[in-house]
């Protein structure tokens, strides 16, 4: 068996960044930017209120109470009219454009309407209260995203309210997914003796989405060896990479591990984990295989810790790997010495600032129910059982 650190570094040693692209800004959420963006204007693009108030001059503030006349009313899109002079107030609302003459604005909740165009104001004021200057978030020029950003939906409204219309990403993985067997049914139908429901290619077709790749969806492959590497062949022509599950084991003869052992430069191999111990990783024709194991948890395990930061990495970010995070067990993880690292399916939650985990229901391999709920993996060292209270580490699947 090999280390867990060590088939990862095999992986992603073995893949490369995609080449760069030029998108429209609305195509690159979750791509990873290729190039430094530099603002082409200011934003704001003028002065313009903090609040809901009234703009005045310091000298109208001095004493901290002042009635004034009431000039106008700016709303926010409208013109910067009517200039505020000695004496006046202008009414004015929150994001509008502050007119000339205006050193600060005191807020409506200071003020106190008198007759129909007169107000009472009371407040101490600064120069500049409550005035939001040109340039206050981004000044033209200013490099506001650097290349290896992830364009996420903060990003996107930047890029809008800069007018960035274009930008360079790195190509978003376009990635294969198809499950292989005669046992596996996807359409409802009754089962006949030794069938099961496909799950797995299911599920992988959403893990693969959620990693920010588009996805191909080959379906179900029965076992059939022509057929099968008709299949891969066309994915590897037309894919940046291929994910398949089941096959990849040590027993006995497989199609999945015969066509591939033929037609593709693999690496099978047995990893010092629990769950997902078989893994198989190689290239046909240039691209990138991930084989995963067929039960369930396994495979969603093997996806998470293998084949997710490769198509991460090939996607142009430079943090492939999930977060780890020491949290504290809350409950007991069991297991015993076997030479093998394991991987818990966990819930952490947060509770004043700590982070507790609880292992879920049921740690099969095979039973994806209990692991579907689960949003963290708990790494296991080889040893004894984690106690609670103990500190462990925890890969945060979500939160």
């Amino acid at each position: 068996m090999i280390a867990r650190v060590a088939a990862q570094n095999t992986v992603l040693n073995a893949v490369a960044r995609l080449d760069t692209v030029t998108v429209a800004r609305d195509d690159a959420y979750q791509c990873v930017l290729a190039a430094d963006v530099v603002s082409p204007e200011d934003v704001p693009p003028f002065a313009n209120s903090a609040v809901d108030g009234y703009a005045v001059t310091l000298a109208d503030m001095a004493n901290g109470a002042a009635e004034l006349k009431v000039s106008g009313t700016i709303a926010a899109g409208g013109a910067p009219e009517p200039a505020v002079t000695p004496g006046h107030a202008v009414r004015i609302m929150t994001g509008a454009p502050v007119p000339a003459g205006a050193e600060a604005i005191v807020m409506v909740e200071d003020s106190q309407r008198v007759g129909d165009d007169h107000v009472k104001l009371t407040a101490r004021v600064q120069p500049d209260q409550a005035i939001r200057p040109a340039g206050d978030d981004v000044k033209r020029g200013d490099t506001v995203f650097r290349s290896g950003d992830e364009v996420n939906a903060a990003v996107i409204g930047m890029l809008a309210s800069m007018n960035v219309e274009h930008v360079d990403v790195t190509r978003r993985p376009t990635v294969a997914v198809l499950s292989t067997g005669d046992e596996l049914v996807d359409d409802g139908s009754r089962l006949g003796p030794g069938q099961i429901r496909e799950s797995n290619k299911t599920m992988l077709v959403r893990l693969v989405a959620e990693a920010g790749c588009d996805v191909v969806d080959y379906g179900i492959v029965r076992d059939d060896e022509g057929k099968l590497e008709e299949v891969l062949r066309h994915a590897a022509q037309h894919c940046d990479a291929i994910v398949t599950s089941g096959g990849v084991s040590m027993g006995d003869y497989d199609v999945v591990k015969a066509v591939l052992g033929r037609i593709a430069d693999m690496q099978w191999m047995q990893i010092a984990i629990k769950p997902a111990k078989p893994f198989a990783f190689g290239e046909l024709d240039g691209t990138p295989i991930f084989g995963l194991p067929g039960n369930p948890v396994s495979s969603f395990v093997s996806f998470e810790l293998f084949a997710r930061p490769a198509l991460r990495k090939m996607a142009g970010h430079t943090q492939p790997q999930r977060p780890a995070l020491n949290v504290t067990a809350q409950a007991a993880f069991n297991r015993k010495p076997d030479g093998k690292e394991h991987f818990a399916r966990a819930i952490v939650t947060a509770n004043n600032g700590v982070l507790s985990a609880t292992p879920v229901s049921a740690q099969g391999s095979h039973q994806l129910a209990a692991t579907a709920l689960a949003n963290a993996l708990v790494i296991l060292p080889d040893g004894n059982p984690v106690a609670p209270g103990d500190s462990v580490q925890a890969l945060l699947l979500s939160f």
